[in-house]
């Protein structure tokens, strides 16, 4: 993968003049002149300057210089991407913020790093905006530089990321941490893996598990174990229940799971939290050859149930499973997966939302509230146990579709549940990890969603009230 040059973009050090963007949130002539001079407010104004949230306009200050108006929404609503527009938006040179006492800095920091990414294949001329702050927000940096490395595994052409290339961009991002990583394949992994090895059957390019441990450098024997879980299917056909054309056509980001998953332990990892990780990504291709899985197929997985295939475009939950029953065996705090599963999660809460499903109340709302604050939103659905025998087969024990056309988000997580252990506390994520379309900090293609809400729900989640102070 590209180097992402992330430092050179916000930086502690630049050369040369440094111009101001001014965060305010009145378009008032009289207030405007205090801060850029008359000609500048009355050029702000007549270029259209309401304020409005992210609008940006460049104007002359009292000097003749060229300075920025940045608007601002009120404190309780500022997100990251208020500041997504800035690294395109301001002409090329060394930038500042100068903003009010209520705006964190580094949600700004990290809104400018966001909206400076760009996936592009082979050499490219380096952004010419940079961002100068005297001493750059490290959790910001690493945050973006997290979400950077994600977004640059889903845009990935899917010709250029198989199973093997997932696994090994996934060993090269943790190894640096001092990470265990173990990329298993071969009979290893049908033996350990069986639902995941049937699902790569039908591809040339193999399937892989990547398992990684860690722990942080101030982490105890006995600290909270958080377990992580991404389906990696590096391009989806459906297998022989062939997807349409246009259903195919983004396929290639269906290993976002992983992806987001391998950013938020990165992210962990580099932060130095003191507690125990593990994470496992399932790299697999579904595809159509005469090797491929076919629809009633009965397979034995790794827990011992029998699962018929009722789908084989329903691959994305046969790459969770097995991977779930292992991550349980180790009896984690907390065991979280996420996968871009279903589009009946998408049809009811569109891309922006994932759906979050889980088997403790308390997690799953530590997580939604940490959504809300960080404006990072998840959205929950039941678990809901009245839909459960939907699962049922006449000749294994379980089927991995509904035999309803209803609540598929909701069939789905009930087929994941079958896979965990009845005493670990378990959430699945149900993500759409692209933009359709750009927006300021979000430009269309691969995109890392619930990131930053799961970081921050961590104390929440593992009982450790002091986790991101320490």
């Amino acid at each position: 993968m590209r180097a992402n040059g992330l430092e050179c973009i916000v930086t502690g050090r630049v050369k040369g003049p440094v111009g101001v963007v001014h965060g305010v949130r009145t378009a008032s002539t009289g207030e405007l002149t205090a801060i850029v001079g008359a000609t500048g407010a009355r050029f702000a104004v007549d270029a259209g300057f309401t304020a409005a949230s992210g609008q940006l306009v460049l104007v002359p200050d009292a000097s003749g210089d060229v300075t920025a108006l940045l608007g601002l929404p009120s404190p309780d609503r500022i997100d990251p991407f208020v500041f997504g527009g800035l690294a395109k938006g301001l002409p090329k040179g060394n930038w500042t913020l100068s903003l009010p006492d209520d705006v964190d800095r580094s949600v700004a920091v990290l809104g400018f790093a966001l909206g400076a990414y760009r996936y592009v294949l082979g050499e490219t001329k380096p952004l010419q905006v940079h961002l100068y702050e005297k001493k750059p927000d490290s959790l910001a940096l690493e945050m973006a530089q997290s979400i950077w490395l994600g977004r640059d595994l889903i845009n990935a052409p899917a010709n250029l990321l198989g199973p093997e290339d997932l696994a090994k961009a996934a060993q090269a991002a943790l190894e640096p941490f001092d990470a265990k990583v173990k990329i298993i394949k071969g009979k290893a992994l049908e033996a350990a893996y069986p639902l995941v090895a049937h699902v790569g059957n039908g591809s040339e390019r193999r399937p892989r598990v990547v398992v990684a441990h860690w722990a942080g450098s101030k982490a105890k024997k006995d600290a909270p174990l958080l377990s992580l879980v991404g389906k990696g299917v590096c391009f989806d056909s459906g297998g022989y229940d062939i997807k349409p054309a246009s259903g195919m056509l983004r396929m290639k980001k269906d290993m976002g799971g992983a992806a987001t998953v391998l950013a938020l332990a990165r992210l962990i990892m580099a932060q130095d939290l003191p507690l125990r990780l593990e994470m496992r990504l399932g790299c697999v291709e579904n595809s159509v050859s005469g090797t491929a899985m076919r629809p009633l197929d009965v397979v034995t997985a790794r827990n011992g149930l029998t699962v018929e295939i009722g789908n084989t475009d329903a691959e994305g939950r046969l790459v969770l499973a097995d991977l779930l029953t292992e991550a349980s065996e180790a009896h984690p705090t907390a065991l979280i997966d996420v996968a871009t599963l279903t589009g009946a999660a998408r049809v009811a809460l569109g891309p922006d939302l994932p759906v979050v499903l889980g088997n403790n109340d308390a997690m799953v709302e530590g997580l939604l509230e940490a959504g809300k604050t960080v404006s990072d939103p998840f959205w929950r659905l039941p678990l809901w146990d009245g839909y459960r025998h939907w699962l049922k087969s006449s000749v294994a024990d379980l089927n991995n579709i509904s035999s309803k056309p209803f609540a598929g988000a909701i069939t789905a997580a009930l087929f994941l549940e079958r896979f965990v252990e009845s005493d670990v506390h378990w959430t699945h994520i149900d993500s759409y990890a692209w933009n359709d379309s750009t927006r300021p900090g979000r430009p269309e293609g691969g995109e890392i969603l619930g990131l930053r809400a799961i970081y921050a729900a961590l104390p929440h989640v593992l009982g450790m009230t002091d986790l991101l102070n320490s």
